[in-house]
């Protein structure tokens, strides 16, 4: 029998070669056919007496991402449709219909016939559970090796066997650990852990898999066997005593409560291993339904999963403008900033000129990169050839005629018009004519800075966010002249360099920043307040946010805050800054020279490591306190979620933001907000604009107008609709989706 995602081989000694490779994908991904495929094959190899056993393995330089795109969207479809059509029997087609995967892995480990799995590349999500399946598992040695299971980071958890399989090959503290965390594993740690037999080197990988099933690899696994015992013992022993309150209150410390799929792990691990297997994969089946059915999970894998990949593969780029070849980047300014951007750049296999003033500062930013490449090669994340290559790539200089075959120009100097314009002007004086010039501020706007430019239509910006070689997201602005060549130059250099684009009209502060300075300003009023620093800072991470806003502001800079807040006075006038936000910042920078984490004394106070950093005590004096005891912290948590989702919604208001799908991963990618929520618009779609409203209008009695809810809002709360409704970004024919 033929497959389209699948070739079968056999060899002389019996052992079918089963290889993964499905046609015109570059990663082989789980989808209904391969489901269907993989179950044909199942029974053709258990009937057939001259196959002793099988080796599945991946065609490709991967074994696979884990489930396709479009698998995920068509169980929230299924689930909206039944819902609407027989609400009684809804959860329990879905429940059907999430057990079809374990069902078939289930099938597979016990059809009789012993199957090894031959791990090369990714192996994540679905397809190690697939793995897990198998009776063995041998993986290539190589570096580009990655065993995952990192479900929970987009609000599910493994729900194929994943979470039944897992806690009986290792201990269950690591077990736990590797599923809640969603972590990635080498080789050599899964060996170690017990969840492969074997890491070999690659040109083996295949040779040791069929090895294993020649010596006599049972066709049974250890859960089906009598006798069993569960790896470090069961649940009701001494160890476990100790290991599950500490699991618990771990995780609700990491995460406050606010993922249900976390929480989800824990108890299908802890109920699971007390029943026979079977019964445990029921268990997980009905908590996958569970958590499937949650705002959360919907809203993460709407963000984090689909519409990550849907931008970072080009969704806002113009059609039919051929694609950028980049044969060469030139930076100016050789800092912080220039030099990590050079980074990336060099990284992602481009040469780069990184030019500075002088040929000293610009070789500083060269060892900037060097420092990285060094870090990289003592982790082992590069080898020392690989980071002699990448340094190769990056040339010091202090000429600008060394840009003049540089097809991408990237400014990142000082934040000060004056110097970006001669910038400009020495740049565009040596470029080719069909060069494109893009701006790295962060604040200053695009059009304001094109007007400097003698092509604007060639003019862009891209924000880079520090740390860049960390730092996911990167915003591509367009000014009100920016062409369709320049947009799609800019979104093919930041596909190069592996980040996700979000892209936003002209304004001040763009899109991250707008949102990000709203929650800090929130923290602002609630120091004014008498609110106790520690409480600001917990409610925050409390509500989701991943550092507390005092602390996110000496990350910044608080001397940046006040140039910014100094900046829009000049700009807008006195009105358009809370004056008392101005005094205590003043105060901070001014009086009591307190800069943030860079001078050592900031909101926090820096000590010498290994102490760690602790909020200044003096913040407390100030202002006069309030009683903790009398302070809600719901409502703290509210004000930070709702002043940040209330800006991003002005900025769809103003049509900065066009496409909710960029909103909503900019704002998590961005500065990490609450990603349980899926994003600033899917916060308030979540709820319900109506909701969100009332919301708004109680916080706005309570604590000031700025919480007061948007035309816009109000018109969405009056005709029930959402921001993926009304901005759809699929376009009408795919509404239903």
């Amino acid at each position: 029998m033929s497959y389209t995602n699948f070739k079968i081989e056999t060899d002389a000694d019996g052992i079918a070669l089963v290889t993964w490779d499905m046609p015109e994908k570059s990663m082989n991904v789980i989808t209904p056919e391969v489901m269907e495929e993989l179950d044909a094959i199942i029974d053709e190899t258990a009937a057939d007496p001259a196959i002793k056993g099988v080796v599945i393995t991946s065609g490709k330089p991967s074994f696979s991402g884990g489930a396709d795109l479009s698998m995920i969207k068509s169980m929230f479809t299924l689930q909206a449709e039944e819902k609407a059509k027989d609400p009684a029997h809804a959860a329990q087609k879905l429940f059907d219909l999430v057990g079809r995967l374990s069902r078939l892995f289930r099938k597979l480990e016990t059809c009789g016939k012993p199957w090894v799995s031959a791990i090369n590349g990714t192996c994540m999500g679905g397809a190690f559970e697939l793995s897990l399946a198998c009776h063995g598992r041998i993986a290539s040695n190589s570096k580009a090796v990655k065993i995952a299971l990192p479900e929970v980071k987009v609000g599910i958890f493994p729900g194929a066997g994943g979470t039944q399989r897992v806690p009986r090959l290792t201990n269950t503290q690591d077990a736990l650990q590797m599923m809640t965390t969603g972590s990635s594993l080498t080789a050599a740690r899964a060996k170690a852990m017990g969840l492969v037999h074997e890491a070999v080197d690659p040109d083996k990988l295949i040779d040791a898999a069929k090895a294993m099933i020649k010596n006599g690899l049972k066709p049974v696994q250890p859960w089906d066997e009598k006798g069993f015992k569960l790896p470090g013992g069961g649940i009701w022993t001494p160890a476990s005593a100790q290991l599950w309150p500490a699991a618990s209150a771990i995780l609700r410390r990491e995460t406050y409560g606010n993922y249900p799929g976390a929480i989800a792990i824990l108890k299908c691990v802890y109920e699971g291993l007390q029943v026979p297997f079977d019964t445990a994969l029921k268990i997980e089946q009905r908590y996958f339904t569970e958590v499937l059915q949650t705002t959360e999970a919907f809203s993460m894998i709407r963000s984090l999963f689909i519409s990550m990949q849907e931008l970072g593969k080009g969704a806002r780029r113009p059609a039919g403008v051929p694609k950028a070849e980049l044969k060469k980047v030139g930076v100016v300014g050789a800092g912080f900033m220039g030099a990590s951007i050079a980074y990336v750049t060099a990284a992602a296999g481009i040469p780069v000129t990184l030019i500075d003033r002088d040929m000293e500062a610009a070789e500083k930013g060269k060892a900037h990169s060097a420092g990285l490449v060094k870090d990289s090669i003592g982790k082992g994340r590069l080898t020392k050839e690989e980071g002699e290559a990448l340094l190769s790539r990056i040339t010091p200089s202090a000429v600008y005629d060394d840009l003049s075959d540089a097809g991408l120009v990237i400014e990142a100097v000082f934040e000060d018009r004056q110097v970006k314009k001669e910038v400009i002007e020495k740049v565009e004086a040596v470029i080719a004519e069909d060069a494109i010039f893009a701006s790295n501020t962060s604040t200053l706007p695009i059009t304001g800075l094109a007007q400097n430019s003698r092509r604007p239509d060639q003019f862009i910006g891209i924000h880079f966010f520090s740390p860049v070689e960390k730092m996911m997201l990167t915003e591509v602005i367009l000014g009100k002249e920016t062409g369709e060549r320049a947009l799609a130059t800019a979104l093919d250099y930041v596909a190069a360099v592996k980040k996700t684009p979000i892209v936003v009209n002209d304004t001040r502060g763009f899109y991250v920043n707008r949102c990000v300075f709203r929650y800090i300003h929130e923290a602002y009023d609630m120091l004014i307040e008498g609110i106790p620093p520690a409480m600001i800072e917990n409610a925050a991470k409390m509500a989701g946010m991943p550092v507390g806003p005092l602390s996110l502001n000496d990350e910044v800079a608080i001397d940046l805050s006040q140039k910014i807040l100094k900046a829009t006075v000049a700009d807008l006038g006195e009105e358009a800054v809370d004056p008392e936000h101005m005094a205590l910042i003043d105060k901070m920078v001014g009086v009591l020279d307190r800069r943030g984490r860079k001078n050592g004394k900031g909101f926090y106070e820096y000590p010498a490591k290994p102490a760690k950093k602790y909020l200044w005590p003096g913040l407390k004096e100030l202002y006069p306190q309030k009683d903790a005891g009398n302070i809600d912290v719901e409502v703290l948590k509210q004000r930070f979620l709702v002043t940040i989702a209330l800006e991003a919604a002005r900025t769809v208001e103003e049509g900065i933001v066009t496409d909710p799908r960029e909103a909503d991963v900019g704002s998590i990618l961005g500065f990490g907000f609450a990603p349980f929520t899926g994003g600033a618009l899917s916060y308030i779609d979540g709820m319900g604009a109506k909701g969100f409203v009332e919301l708004c209008k109680k916080l706005a009695k309570d604590h000031g107008d700025h919480f007061k809810p948007t035309p816009l809002l109000r018109e969405m709360a009056e005709q029930g609709e959402t921001f993926y409704g009304r901005f759809d970004p699929y376009g009408e024919a795919q509404k239903a989706a």
